[in-house]
């Protein structure tokens, strides 16, 4: 069986549950600091915006543990999705899950606190 080439696709519920039965998930959030500000994602997070990878990319084999599930959060889905392609594509790494729909789906469908932007 040949190895995912893109995320899977996890719902807010999903993740969620997930991390109640307390899943090791690493949570990835690609968003800028002015979107973090607007709508924290309520549980600790690897912040790592994609506008200054540069300050990231050399540092990510400490930063992520390759042995661990990673979900890859941002606004809307769009942008952790193709942080999670190049996540297995370019860097290899396995078990790579996108929020689907994103901090605004976290909101509508798991805690209405989270401000939708």
């Amino acid at each position: 069986m040949s190895s995912p080439t893109s995320p899977t696709s996890l719902r807010a519920a999903e993740l969620q549950a997930r991390l109640e039965r307390g899943e090791a998930i690493q949570l990835v959030d690609v968003r800028e600091d002015v979107e973090l500000e607007l709508a924290r994602f309520p549980l600790a997070v690897v912040h790592l915006p994609l506008s200054r990878s540069e300050a990231w990319v050399g540092r990510l084999e400490e930063l992520l543990n390759r042995d661990r599930p990673i979900a890859v959060l941002c606004h809307a889905g769009v942008r952790s999705w193709q942080f999670g392609c190049w996540l297995i594509e370019a860097q290899g790494y396995g078990q790579v899950w996108n929020l689907q729909g994103g901090i605004d789906a976290w909101s509508v469908e798991v805690d209405a606190s989270v401000p939708r932007y």
